[in-house]
C-alpha cells in the first residue's frame, strides 16, 4: 500500500475544475486536476482538462488529463511547456537522494498523442538545481501506450529532507527550448526540464496529449498502478490543495 509516491495519478480528483477546460492566458501557471500544474512561459498556446476529447481511456481507469495544443508555436529556446507534479518532502525522504544511499526509482504512465515519436520529460529537485531528463516513445497515433522510465537515485545535490516543503518535481515536457534540455539518461546540474530534441506538443495546432495511471515508486520496475479508496485520494489532495 501507497507504494505510489503521485497523488491523484489516475486523475479522477478535479474539485478545482469539475471538468472544466482551463486556459493557460495569465501567469506561468495553473493547477488543473488536483495536484497537477500545468506550467508554460507564453500565454494561450495550450488548454487542459480532465478527460479533453472525450476518448476511452485505457482499461482498469475512468479518467485522463488532456492537454490540446491552441497553435503552432515555436518554442523559444529559454521557454518550457510541461505538466508537473511536486512531491512533499515527508513522502519523498526514504529515497535517501543527496546522499550514497540513493533510492532507485521507476515512472510508469499511461499516455496517448495524435503525435509520435521521442517524447521527453524530467525529474528535478525542488530547487531545480539537479535535473534527470528523461525520454520515451509513442509509437502510435491515438493509442494509449504504457510507458516505464527508471531513474537511479542521485547521489549529489540538495534535497529536501522529512518536511512539508516540495523535495521532487515530476514532469512531462510538452514543448522545452534547447536551454532547459539536455540528454536524457542521467542526473545533470541545472534546471532542464526534458530530453534534448523530444516531440513539442505546442509545436503543431490541435495536437493533443493525454496522461494517466502515473506512478512513481521505488525499485528497478513497475509494478501495477496502485488504485487507492476515492476517499484516501481525495484527503491526500486536500492536504496541499
Amino acid at each position: 500500500s501507497f507504494r505510489n509516491k503521485v497523488i491523484n495519478g489516475a486523475m479522477t480528483i478535479d474539485k478545482r475544475n469539475s471538468g472544466s477546460s482551463v486556459g493557460t492566458g495569465s501567469g506561468v501557471g495553473v493547477y488543473t486536476v488536483d495536484r497537477w500544474l500545468a506550467y508554460y512561459n507564453q500565454n494561450n498556446k495550450f488548454t487542459i482538462q480532465q478527460n479533453a476529447g472525450s476518448v476511452t481511456p485505457p482499461a482498469s481507469f475512468k479518467n485522463y488529463l488532456g492537454v490540446t495544443s491552441s497553435s503552432a508555436y515555436t518554442v523559444g529556446a529559454a521557454e518550457e511547456f510541461s505538466i508537473n507534479q511536486y512531491i512533499e518532502g515527508f513522502n519523498a525522504s526514504d529515497l535517501d537522494w543527496g546522499s550514497s544511499s540513493a533510492k532507485t526509482v521507476t515512472l510508469s504512465f499511461f499516455v496517448r498523442s495524435s503525435l509520435t515519436g521521442a517524447f521527453g520529460g524530467a525529474i528535478r529537485n525542488y530547487a531545480s538545481n539537479r535535473s534527470h531528463p528523461y525520454t520515451y516513445t509513442i509509437s502510435s497515433a491515438n493509442t494509449w501506450e504504457h510507458k516505464t522510465v527508471t531513474i537511479v537515485g542521485d547521489t549529489s545535490g540538495t534535497w529536501e529532507g522529512a518536511t512539508n516543503t516540495g523535495a521532487i518535481i515530476i514532469g512531462f515536457g510538452l514543448g522545452v527550448g534547447a536551454s532547459n534540455s539536455e540528454t536524457a539518461g542521467a542526473w545533470v546540474a541545472g534546471n532542464k526540464a526534458s530530453a534534448t530534441g523530444a516531440t513539442s506538443v505546442v509545436g503543431t495546432n490541435g495536437a493533443t496529449f493525454y496522461i494517466t495511471g502515473v506512478q512513481f515508486e521505488t525499485g528497478t520496475s513497475a509494478t501495477p498502478f496502485e488504485h487507492r479508496p476515492i476517499g484516501t485520494e481525495l484527503s491526500l489532495c486536500k492536504r496541499y490543495y
